[in-house]
């Protein structure tokens, strides 16, 4: 390729990944509504909001033919309180395309994490966000989020904005509202919290090394107030449901359905599935426990090395991991997993590694879990080996991501950190030009 193609090729990209994209979600339009998907959950959310607007019991409530309840926090139904005004079709409509922004911008949000906001490098420039979220809609947890119109999308690009702000993230704007996506993630739904985990650790682990612990846990310190000022406005508008949910409904898991169903892609789903019991009790508690652990320690470790990308997914993934109930649909983590062993497999090279990494992604388009004995007479309590691999797929996969993601934050090696009130030397842009000139002048003598 000559170097005047080549540029004509890079000139030519963006619109030629903006049309593919279009073209992938207009077909993805089509294919879901010949489908004839009932965004279940979208009108489960409905019901929500108008138990609020009736003063109906928000936790009594059930919604569409299966009888579905309600389970998030009682902020989430304040929110979906507009839904009611809507008719059912625009309703759907503007949670489809919504939801495909949030597609967009979550590949946005994940290759600037990645760069440190910096010029894509090759391969990524040649991939672009357009291009990802074209192939990125096709996976089945982001198809079965739009099937379902859930809010998936929404929640994990609040968390990834605010990871815009971690050390080694690059120049990120709007400080002042850093912390607020993860708070209000988690006042939506409850497992962003564990980023908050995340981010107390990274900071007492920087004290302790004698580095600067403030940026971390300045943030973690935010996203706690903006989640208690969301849990306290739901809490005055909605005072009853507020005490019944955070007195014991947030810990009755089994309202969201019986934990070996094959679509539950948590380990305590794995483990249900495994021992063939609805209740794995203490088995799940310490394979929670250690994986929990685990997950968080390469998180750590990724974000002190200046691993911004990996360590905010090692974290959502582990999250995943140890919830007690993790849909299919809840893992758009997969993602920017994806993303990263790929670019760190064709970075580093080996057929190996390359393989891999398209195993590891691949398997996100398989639908392979739906294709075991799954349904109301619960056939998971029965599986075979060959069944329960099947549907044990995402949770190995994102054990395989936390190993990969160790070794790579193990490569990076330690990373110079400014100790806390030391401000790294700085120099005006005209004196370093001056400089610069000089030390020219010199050299030409």
């Amino acid at each position: 390729m000559t170097a005047a193609s080549l540029f004509r090729l890079r000139r030519t990209f963006p619109v030629r990944a903006t049309a593919l994209c279009l073209l992938s979600f207009a077909a993805f339009w089509v294919a879901q509504r010949l489908a004839g998907v009932t965004m279940v959950d979208l009108m489960v959310y409905r019901a929500e909001g108008r138990a609020v607007l009736d003063g109906a019991d928000l936790y009594a409530l059930r919604a569409t033919e299966n009888d579905l309840p309600a389970t998030y926090p009682p902020f989430a139904a304040l929110l979906f309180t507009p839904l009611p005004l809507l008719g059912t079709g625009l309703m759907r409509t503007l949670a489809t395309a919504g939801n495909l922004l949030l597609l967009l911008a979550l590949a946005l949000l994940t290759l600037r994490l990645i760069t440190g906001g910096r010029r894509l490098p090759h391969p990524l420039a040649w991939l672009g966000a357009p291009a990802l979220a074209a192939v990125a809609v096709w996976s089945e947890p982001v198809w079965t989020t739009l099937r379902y119109g859930q809010i998936n999308l929404l929640v994990t690009v609040l968390v990834l904005w605010d990871m815009r702000y971690l050390p080694g993230a690059g120049p990120a704007r709007g400080r002042r509202w850093a912390g607020a996506g993860i708070g209000l993630a988690a006042a939506v739904k409850l497992t962003p919290g564990l980023f908050v985990a995340f981010l107390l650790l990274a900071g007492v682990v920087a004290a302790v090394r004698g580095g600067a612990a403030r940026p971390w846990l300045a943030l973690a310190r935010n996203a706690v107030c903006w989640f208690l000022g969301a849990t306290a406005l739901a809490a005055a508008v909605l005072p009853r449901d507020s005490w019944q949910f955070w007195s014991g409904t947030f810990l009755a898991a089994d309202r969201a359905g019986h934990p070996e169903q094959t679509a539950n892609q948590s380990l305590r789903g794995l483990i249900a599935r495994l021992l063939h019991t609805a209740d794995p009790g203490l088995w799940w508690l310490a394979g929670a426990l250690l994986t929990g652990a685990a997950g968080l320690a390469v998180a750590v470790l990724a974000g002190l090395r200046s691993r911004p990308a990996w360590a905010a997914t090692a974290c959502g993934m582990t999250a995943l991991l140890v919830s007690p109930v993790s849909w299919s649909h809840h893992w758009v983590w997969s993602v920017p997993a994806a993303v990263l062993v790929l670019h760190e497999a064709v970075r580093a090279g080996g057929w190996w590694r390359r393989t891999g990494a398209a195993a590891l992604t691949g398997l996100f388009f398989t639908y392979a879990l739906w294709w075991v004995p799954h349904g109301p007479e619960r056939p998971e309590l029965h599986q075979g080996p060959a069944e329960f691999a099947l549907s044990a797929l995402y949770p190995l996969a994102a054990l395989g991501f936390l190993v990969v993601a160790w070794r790579v934050a193990l490569r990076s090696g330690a990373v110079e950190v400014p100790h806390a009130g030391q401000v790294p030397e700085q120099r005006e842009p005209a004196a370093a030009e001056r400089g610069r000139a000089g030390r020219q002048a010199v050299a030409k003598e």
